[in-house]
């Protein structure tokens, strides 16, 4: 979890992957056959995730867009941790069994191997990756096309650092120290706008194809619209949400199911709430999207 005090008031959010650990425990892959210790077999893995983590919103978007529900079975986590490590009780077993007197936070994601009974991976990058190249069927999209990795991780870094770094530090920094409040909102707005152009001209991020630049960007912008925009003032907001391309975007994508259907409002909010003291700014009365009109409880199975 990231915690930057100013002026006393603490604005924290969770890292995107755990927020009681910040570094994977477990790095294991799935292999390609069977001289791998893991390789890809249905029914063998399971995933454990809250959807009110952004990383796990990410793989859960993920395993639904690669219509992996069968194959690699889901198993849903509360919103927040259970455990006074900040961890979930429902994980220690697979901690337990997969290090010798393990003591850190049963932490999701967790990638588990039904087979041993112990943990693969912890580490948001290696399962969407493994997912998108181990499990990937006929009729599905290639969220990892060859010859676009480079430009994959561009928008995973234009997400975390210049939307969701950005955003975070503007926030922590409020209206009390205006000049400095600028130079993240500067950085916060020319990756929207950057994002905002490429999509005044085409479908996706890359293009006319969806990819996992695709399912990060969306899970950073439902982060920006339902955590950060809280500790932004109106006039901020108002200039986020000035980019229609990318919301009309945004929107276009949530009416999808395998994106929609994993909002977990009320859990984003708990999630939030449980890891932040920071002040509510004017930002917090409004949002740009009506994510409520994509959760999972409105859309049919």
């Amino acid at each position: 979890m990231s915690v930057t005090p100013h002026l006393g008031r603490p604005y924290a959010v969770p890292s995107p992957a755990a927020p009681a650990s910040a570094a994977p425990a477990f790095r294991g892959r799935i292999g390609p056959d069977v001289r791998s210790g893991h390789y890809a077999v249905p029914h063998r893995y399971r995933l454990h995730l809250s959807l009110a983590c952004p990383g796990c919103l990410r793989i859960a978007v993920t395993h639904g867009l690669l219509g992996l529900q069968e194959t690699v079975p889901l198993s849903l986590l509360p919103a927040t941790p259970d455990t006074p490590g900040g961890g979930y009780a429902a994980l220690l077993p697979l901690y337990e069994a997969s290090a010798h007197q393990y003591a850190g936070p049963a932490a999701a994601p967790v990638l588990s191997d039904g087979w041993t009974g112990r943990i693969v991976s912890t580490h948001v990058p290696d399962i969407l990756r493994d997912l998108a190249v181990r499990f990937r069927a006929p009729g599905h999209p290639d969220l990892l096309p060859e010859g676009r990795e480079a430009e994959i991780e561009a928008i995973g870094e234009l997400c975390e650092r210049g939307i969701n770094r950005a955003a975070q530090h503007a926030g922590e920094l409020g209206l009390d120290d205006e000049a400095a409040h600028q130079d993240p909102l500067a950085e916060l707005f020319a990756a929207l706008g950057g994002l905002e152009s490429r999509l005044r001209r085409q479908e996706y991020v890359l293009g006319d194809s969806l990819t996992a630049a695709d399912v990060h960007v969306w899970v950073t912008l439902v982060q920006l619209d339902t955590v950060h925009r809280r500790h932004l003032d109106a006039g901020a907001l108002e200039r986020i949400a000035g980019h229609p391309a990318l919301w009309a975007y945004a929107r276009r994508l949530a009416a999808q199911p395998a994106f929609g259907r994993h909002l977990d409002l009320d859990g984003i909010a708990a999630r939030h709430r449980a890891h932040c003291g920071g002040r509510e700014a004017a930002g917090a009365a409004m949002g740009v999207v009506d994510w409520a009109a994509y959760r999972a409880d409105r859309q049919a199975d």
